[in-house]
């Protein structure tokens, strides 16, 4: 059985490609806990996230855009929780004019 290290990493990695916003926590063979930190009106790169569980750590208002070039906005409060079962990719903005905190938990197989 191939370990979690073993696998493909996805192409866009926010670590790799927006690390003034993210940051891992913990990373073992089972998950990976990246801290997600947004400065009021601050916007992220194009990027991906494999299968996981995002939480809000504080209120927020994004606007996430995606490849094909369509927007959601996402309003959160402090708690409210999101899951991906796909990888999933986009391009964060924070709409608010307070700082957001988002913990996100990548899960392995």
């Amino acid at each position: 059985m191939p370990s979690a290290k073993a696998q493909p990493a996805f192409e866009r990695d926010p670590v790799k490609l927006d690390s003034k916003h993210y940051k891992v926590e913990l990373e073992n063979e089972r998950v990976r806990v990246v801290r997600i930190r947004y400065g009021a009106r601050e916007k992220s790169v194009m990027h991906q996230h494999p299968p996981g569980i995002a939480v809000f750590v504080t209120d927020g208002s994004f606007k996430f855009t995606y490849p094909d070039g369509k927007t959601e906005n996402i309003q959160s409060k402090s708690g409210d929780h999101l899951y991906f079962a796909e990888q999933w990719e986009h391009l964060p903005e924070n709409l608010s004019d307070k700082p957001c905190d988002v913990v996100y938990i990548e899960l392995k197989s």
